[in-house]
């Protein structure tokens, strides 16, 4: 089945050149420019993903990304040229699935919508025995196996997996995974880590999916 993608960009050229880059790969593509109009249209037409500009006329795009994940089951992928790291958590927190920084390469982000639909069905099995998210329990299943993580160790997997490949620092992590700010030592994410790979190896012996990258942080890479 084809997924529909809806652009949600003020600069109209910009969306264009996105619709077609990819309309090219296959994908039904849907375009508005303004942040308040996009709720209506997702209600009445649906969508698979949504690029979603930051700065929008009517609405900016950090309170359309709340308001359609109180409604929609739909993938989001931040589009922004403010980069201040504040701003992307931000956007995360609220349940985008990624972002991207303008200025950015076409082909970055049809590769971007790609790997972002290939994640997009939480809770269900993974495709190649892989591992599969639920946040409605907090579960986690590796080659269908429940890895039994607490709530703290799902979250900062879950914060992994959304961004295969991006190197996380061990301040980054806590603050995502400890929304109440609670002050703990770095030293803790280590040991989460350390528990994470044990339940991991419990089910695949000979793979690690969590990488540590010395003297940064941690990573995931399947």
């Amino acid at each position: 089945m084809t997924s529909r993608i809806l652009i949600v960009e003020d600069e109209e050229k910009l969306a264009g050149l996105l619709r077609d880059y990819l309309t090219q790969e296959g994908f039904e593509v849907a375009m508005l420019h303004r942040g308040d109009q996009v709720e209506d249209w997702v209600r009445a037409h649906g969508t698979d993903l949504v690029l979603l500009d930051l700065m929008l006329p009517g609405k900016n795009g950090l309170d359309v990304c709340k308001a359609l994940r109180a409604f929609a089951d739909v993938s989001i992928i931040m589009v922004t040229a403010r980069v201040d790291e504040i701003d992307r958590l931000l956007g995360l927190e609220l349940g985008a699935d990624d972002y991207i920084c303008k200025p950015f390469s076409p082909r970055e982000v049809v590769a971007r919508v790609k790997a972002v639909l290939r994640r997009s069905k939480r809770g269900e099995a993974a495709p190649d025995g892989g591992l599969a998210l639920d946040d409605s329990g907090y579960k986690a299943t590796l080659a269908g196996k429940d890895l039994a993580l607490t709530a703290v160790e799902f979250e900062l997997l879950k914060v992994l997996v959304a961004h295969p490949g991006h190197i996380y620092t061990r301040e980054q992590l806590m603050d995502l995974m400890y929304r109440d700010q609670r002050v703990v030592s770095d030293r803790t994410v280590d040991s989460h880590v350390k528990k994470i790979r044990k339940k991991i190896a419990g089910v695949l012996p000979d793979r690690e999916i969590v990488h540590s990258v010395y003297g940064v942080g941690y990573k995931y890479e399947w």
